[in-house]
């Protein structure tokens, strides 16, 4: 017990004795983060500040692939009212988007007739490989922290770049709880 206690003195003391300004920073915000587009161009969330997103990690091999279909309904339903779907393509589950940035982008154009934005593949899991967008969103921060378990995990961002709402694989796009979410995150 007196080596904890020592311990968070230490840490409290060190903490306390920085100088201004060298204490740790906070995370980014989501717009900061640099991101790269389907076709290689760099990008970030500052394009859709404002607006409600939904930040989905996708795959084209999965058997929840079908919900490209619900996802681009919900988009073409609300993007009026400034919902964004993002698309973030992700290999690490069981393998599941093996395609380049190209192929990927003609799959969801001509199996689902996607026009939502679609983003450079990127890591999900935690780790050396974890994209920084996965990292706010599942790290210590976020107020829905944890691994994505699977692809479809879904994030609902407000309008002020908070997460607001997390949703599952399993989790349709166009179910009740996400429909509500959504309706709720873009009223003014």
């Amino acid at each position: 017990m007196m080596h904890v206690t020592l311990l968070a003195v230490a840490a409290l003391s060190a903490t306390l004795l920085m100088p201004a300004g060298t204490q740790a920073a906070a995370p980014p915000s989501l717009y900061e983060i640099p991101l790269k587009d389907i076709d290689g161009r760099p990008a970030s969330l500052k394009a859709y500040q404002g607006k409600v997103l939904l930040i989905v990690n996708v795959a084209s091999r999965c058997g929840y692939t079908r919900q490209y279909q619900p996802l681009e309904s919900v988009y073409r339903k609300y993007k009026d009212r400034g919902l964004v779907i993002l698309g973030f393509p992700s290999n690490d589950f069981g393998g599941q988007e093996p395609g380049s940035n190209e192929e990927i982008k003609e799959f969801c154009s001509s199996k689902f007739d996607v026009t939502f934005p679609l983003f450079d593949k990127v890591g999900v899991k935690p780790g050396p490989g974890q994209h920084p967008l996965y990292a706010a969103l599942t790290g210590g921060a976020s107020p829905f922290p944890g691994p994505v378990s699977w692809n479809f995990g879904k994030f609902l961002i407000g309008r002020d770049g908070k997460i607001l709402a997390r949703f599952g694989s399993k989790d349709e796009p166009d179910a009740p709880k996400v429909i509500e979410a959504i309706e709720a995150a873009l009223k003014p």
